[in-house]
Order: structure tokens, then C-alpha cells, then sequence
């Protein structure tokens, strides 16, 4: 139940992020948010996975 309190609080944070780039008309930092937090992503869950030293090679 905590794991998925905390994903909540971090989906606003992301939310909250993109909305308030959105309204200063800095739309077109977007797509290099949704960028780094896909490459975070696949960092993250790359760690425990038997891949991670082919795509610790690329970064």
C-alpha cells in the first residue's frame, strides 16, 4: 500500500511539471522531460535485470 501511495505522490510531482510547462509557454521542454524520465526508468529497472551490463555500456 505505501509503494503505491508514494508512485502517486511522485505521478503528481510529474504531472504538476509538465502542466506548470505548459502554462509558460515552455511546451517544447516536453519531450526532453519524457526523455529523461524514460531513460531513468529503464535505468532503474535495468538494475535488477540480467541486461544491465549491455545498457550500462551505452550510457
Amino acid at each position: 500500500m505505501q509503494i503505491i501511495k508514494q508512485f502517486i505522490i511522485r505521478f503528481s510531482i510529474i504531472k504538476e511539471l509538465l502542466q506548470f510547462m505548459w502554462e509558460e509557454k515552455l511546451w517544447w521542454m516536453v519531450p526532453f522531460v519524457i526523455l529523461l524520465l524514460i531513460v531513468g526508468l529503464l535505468l532503474i529497472f535495468a538494475q535488477s535485470s540480467p541486461i544491465a551490463p549491455f545498457l550500462y555500456t551505452i550510457f
